[in-house]
C-alpha cells in the first residue's frame, strides 16, 4: 500500500494537524473503457486539490513537451511506466495517496482495457467506492457495463458514474441524461444502492474540485465534495467479530516486568467489535476463554473494532497460531473444506477442473483442489453460462473448491475480508485467482468448539 508518508511531504495544502480527531480513510478506485480520462481524473483530483509535491509538479513540467505536447499531462501522474505513457493507456495498477482537511484516500487507477481486467479486479477489491468513467461522446460500452458488473460482484458500497469529456458534447445536459437512463436500465441488477452521477471534464478540470459554470443545470456536487462527505461509517461488518490472528506476540524481554510473561495474538480486526471481558472462540483449537487486555502501540483499550489492529491478551495459554482465527461465541462463521465461490482467473494457463492450488485465505494458507466449475459469467447480460470445460484468463464464474483443511469463513456479501480469498500457484508461487465466498451452508460443527476451559 501507498504509505501515508506521502501526505507529509506535500507542499501544496495540507495545514499543520495538531491533536485533532484521526480523519477517516477512503479507498476508491477508477475504472471504465481505455481512453476515457482515468489517470487525467487523477491526476486532476492531486493537481486541483493541492496534494502534490513540488518536486513532481516539477517533473509534470519537464515531461510536458515529450508527452503533453507542450502542455502538462495529468495522466502521466499515474501511468508511471514508459509503455503506458508511450501507449497512452494505463496497464498496471497505480497508487495515490492524499488528503484534505476532512478525508484522507487511497486511489487505484485500475487499467480499462479487457485485457487488464484481472488487474481491475485486484485494484479494486479493498475499495469503498467506485467510479465508473464514461466517455460522453461513446456513452455506456461494454467495458462501462463489465466494470460496473464486477464493482457489483466485488460488493463495492458506493458507485459513481462519472460522465466525462463533457465539454466535448457543449455541455449538453440531454447527453448526460441519456447516459444515465442507459446505465440505470442495468443497475438495479448489479446489486449498488448508492449511485451517484456526476457530470464532468477531467481535462479541464469542471466539477472535479471546483463547480463548473457550464452545468447549470446540475445541483449535485463535485466529484471531490461527494468523496469527502459519503458516508462509510457502515461499511464495515461491525456485528460479527473476527481476528485472523496474523501471529503469536512474545517480546521475552527479562528485563522488562511488563513484558517478561506477555503473550498475546496480533491481528487486524477484520469484522465486528471486542471488549475486554468478552468470551472468545479460538478457532480451530476449539477452545473458549475471555479476553483480558486489548493492547495498541498507543496503550490498552477497552474496546476495539474493525478495521484496527490490535494485540488481544486471552486469559488462558490457548494454543494458537498464524492461520487461527478468534471470534465472539454469540456470532459463530461458517467451517468447512467445501466451498462455492465466485472467480475471477487471473493466469494465461486455463483453469481445468482437478487443478491443485494453494488457498489463502485471511492469515491462513492451505492446499485446494477445483472441484467443479459450475458456470462462466456473461458480462454483456449479466446471465450464467452453462458449465464451461476450462476458465480462461480473465474469465468470472462460480465454482467449487475443496480444501485440504477447514477454513473459517462468512459470505463475501456479510464480510469482505472473510469472504474472500486467492489462489496460488504452488510451483510458481504467483497469485493465479481471486475469488468471493458465498454463504455458508452451516457454522463451525461442534468438534472444532466442544471444549471449554
Amino acid at each position: 500500500m501507498v504509505s501515508e508518508a506521502l501526505a507529509s511531504s506535500a507542499t501544496h495544502a495540507r495545514p499543520a494537524e495538531p491533536a485533532a480527531p484521526a480523519i477517516d480513510l477512503l479507498r476508491f478506485n477508477t475504472c471504465g473503457s481505455v481512453d476515457d480520462g482515468k489517470s487525467t481524473l487523477i491526476g486532476r483530483l492531486l493537481y486541483d486539490s493541492k496534494s502534490l509535491m513540488d518536486d513532481q509538479v516539477e517533473a509534470l513540467e519537464r515531461s510536458a513537451d515529450l508527452t503533453g505536447g507542450g502542455r502538462v499531462n495529468l495522466a502521466n501522474l499515474t501511468d508511471g511506466l514508459r509503455a503506458e505513457r508511450e501507449q497512452g493507456i494505463t496497464i498496471d495498477v497505480a497508487y495515490r495517496y492524499f488528503a484534505t482537511p476532512r478525508r484522507r484516500f487511497i486511489v487505484a487507477d485500475t487499467p480499462g482495457h479487457v485485457q487488464y481486467t484481472r488487474n481491475m479486479v485486484t485494484g479494486a477489491s479493498t475499495a469503498n467506492l467506485s467510479i465508473v468513467l464514461v466517455d460522453a461522446r461513446a456513452g455506456v460500452i461494454e467495458q462501462s457495463r463489465r466494470h460496473a458488473a464486477i464493482a457489483g460482484l466485488l460488493r463495492i458500497p458506493h458507485l459513481v458514474v462519472a460522465v466525462n469529456k463533457m465539454d466535448l458534447v457543449d455541455w449538453s445536459e440531454a447527453r448526460f441524461n441519456e447516459i444515465r437512463a442507459e446505465f440505470e436500465k442495468f443497475l438495479p441488477r448489479l446489486g449498488i444502492k448508492d449511485v451517484k452521477f456526476i457530470p464532468l471534464s477531467a481535462l479541464n478540470g469542471d466539477n472535479v474540485v471546483a463547480p463548473s459554470p457550464h452545468t447549470p443545470w446540475y445541483p449535485g456536487p463535485t466529484l471531490l465534495a461527494h468523496l469527502e462527505t459519503v458516508h462509510i461509517g457502515s461499511d464495515h461488518n461491525l456485528e460479527e467479530f473476527r481476528l485472523p490472528v496474523q501471529w503469536v506476540n512474545r517480546p521475552n524481554r527479562p528485563g522488562d516486568a511488563s513484558l517478561h510473561d506477555f503473550r498475546g495474538v496480533s491481528g487486524q480486526i477484520a469484522g465486528g467489535i471486542v471488549r475486554v471481558g468478552d468470551k472468545v472462540l479460538v478457532l480451530p483449537a476449539g477452545v473458549t476463554t475471555r479476553v483480558k487486555r486489548i493492547h495498541t502501540l498507543d496503550g490498552d483499550l477497552p474496546e476495539a473494532f474493525a478495521p484496527q489492529s490490535v494485540t488481544l491478551v486471552l486469559e488462558h495459554d490457548v494454543d494458537v497460531s498464524r492461520g487461527s482465527m478468534v471470534v465472539r461465541t454469540d456470532a459463530l462463521p461458517g467451517g468447512g473444506t467445501d466451498l462455492r465461490a465466485q472467480l475471477c482467473w487471473m493466469h494465461p494457463r486455463a483453469l481445468q477442473r482437478g487443478r491443485k492450488l494453494l488457498l489463502k485465505h485471511t492469515t491462513a494458507t492451505t492446499p485446494v483442489i477445483v472441484s467443479e466449475l459450475l458456470h462462466r459469467l456473461d458480462l454483456e447480460t449479466f446471465e450464467p453460462r452453462e458449465a464451461p470445460s476450462e476458465f480462461a484468463l480473465n474469465d468470472l464464474g462460480e465454482v467449487r473448491l475443496r480444501t485440504a483443511k477447514p477454513i473459517f469463513f462468512d459470505g463475501y456479501a456479510t464480510n469482505r475480508l472473510t469472504g474472500s480469498f486467492i489462489l496460488i500457484d504452488p510451483d510458481t508461487h504467483a497469485t493465479v485467482g481471486a475469488g468471493m465466498l458465498h454463504a455458508p451452508a452451516e457454522t463451525v460443527r461442534a468438534e472444532f468448539a466442544d471444549y471449554t476451559i
